[in-house]
């Protein structure tokens, strides 16, 4: 009779081992793409375009070296909002906000104003930098999701070479709210419709015959889309 060889117990071992840690590597590779696909499927990313009314403020400034009432005008536009949110749960949920817009601030009486004095405002791009807290709805309404946020951020002013020349670029510490709500209308697609309000003290481009010390604030009521992964 033919003696056949046995597998020694070390080499059963190894092989043991060899194949729990082949199921365990292909488990874990299971587990870690269900962990990615969740934590992206909190993530969503939203555009809006939006109309934006810029609030007037008055205030004292030394103008030619004299105190005088100054009075600051912002005009009316349209521009963009692009929200990226986590929401872990409905009542709790991160948000990351740029908002852009390009508008002409007034100061009058401008007469005064010695520098630039053929001009009659200073054409800026504003872009809003603002992070937040974001809670909606545990139910719809009416195919509605209800949300509100609040944050603070920056506000940045940056002159353009068509009309603000001769000015500096200045940021202003902003904070905001928003209302708004979502229809959803796929897994990864909806609507969104939203108001959106970012307060901030009123701009004087780092000079002191523009320096009102006074705060106004910005009202975008707009409507887009949302993508989540």
């Amino acid at each position: 009779m033919l003696n056949v060889p046995r597998p020694s117990c070390a080499r059963y071992f190894l092989f043991c081992l060899l194949a729990a840690f082949a199921g365990a590597t292909a488990q874990a590779q299971i587990t870690g793409n269900s962990t990615i696909d969740h934590q992206l499927s909190r993530i969503d990313i939203g555009v809006i375009g939006s109309g934006i009314f810029n609030g007037n403020a008055s205030g004292t400034a030394i103008a030619e070296g004299q105190p005088t009432t100054v009075h600051y005008h912002a005009g009316n536009t349209l521009g963009a909002l692009v929200t990226v949110r986590y929401v872990i749960k409905p009542l709790i949920g991160f948000e990351f906000n740029y908002g852009y817009a390009r508008y002409t601030d007034t100061f009058s009486p401008f007469g005064t104003i010695t520098t630039p004095p053929s001009s009659s405002g200073i054409q800026q791009n504003a872009a809003e930098y603002t992070l937040g807290y974001v809670a909606h709805t545990r139910k719809t309404y009416f195919g509605l999701t209800p949300f509100g946020a609040i944050g603070l951020g920056t506000t940045e002013f940056r002159p353009t070479t068509a009309g603000g020349q001769g000015f500096y670029p200045q940021a202003r510490a902003t904070y905001y709210y928003t209302a708004g709500a979502d229809a959803v209308l796929s897994p990864h697609f909806g609507l969104r419709a939203q108001l959106h309000q970012a307060f901030f003290k009123a701009p004087d481009y780092e000079t002191n015959f523009l320096t009102i010390q006074q705060h106004t604030s910005t009202i975008e009521p707009g409507v887009g889309f949302y993508l989540r992964f």
